[in-house]
């Protein structure tokens, strides 16, 4: 079981497909990944908005936010979904994902308060590592 280091309780992600893209086979095969990695994951399906996923988050009281994005919309959703945590107070909230997003705007997606943007290609291994590294599992979880 992968747990937080400041609380002991399991690391929980929601997972989210944002807009219009239909796409959600990678989402799901990383929702997977991560719960089999001992990861408390809340997948909300297809074609949620940045409120619904904003409202999902806080409801479920999750470590993180990971996003999935093949629209070319990257630049419009992340940062709403950011300022709708700001607006809520909940920016302790990380918020990550990745999808076909240029690399001339995951650095811009970085500086907005991205944690991190995986591109095509990044492994299974590595988004794994991410997370456990990111939310602080603890030792022997």
């Amino acid at each position: 079981m992968a747990t937080t280091a400041s609380t002991g309780r399991r690391i929980r992600i929601l997972t989210a497909k944002v807009g219009l893209d239909g796409h959600d086979r990678g989402i799901k095969v990383i929702s997977r990944a991560l719960r089999d990695a001992g990861v408390e994951v809340i997948y909300t399906g297809l074609h949620q908005t940045p409120e619904m996923v904003v409202e999902s988050a806080i409801q479920e009281d999750v470590d993180g936010i990971g996003v999935s994005l093949l629209s070319g919309a990257h630049m419009t959703l992340f940062p709403e979904i950011l300022r709708l945590l700001r607006e809520r107070d909940a920016s302790d909230i990380v918020v990550f994902g990745g999808g076909i997003i240029p690399e001339s705007d995951v650095e811009a997606l970085r500086k907005m308060g991205v944690d991190k943007v995986f591109t095509p290609g990044t492994s299974l291994d590595e988004i794994v590592r991410y997370v456990k590294d990111r939310f602080g599992q603890t030792v022997g979880a």
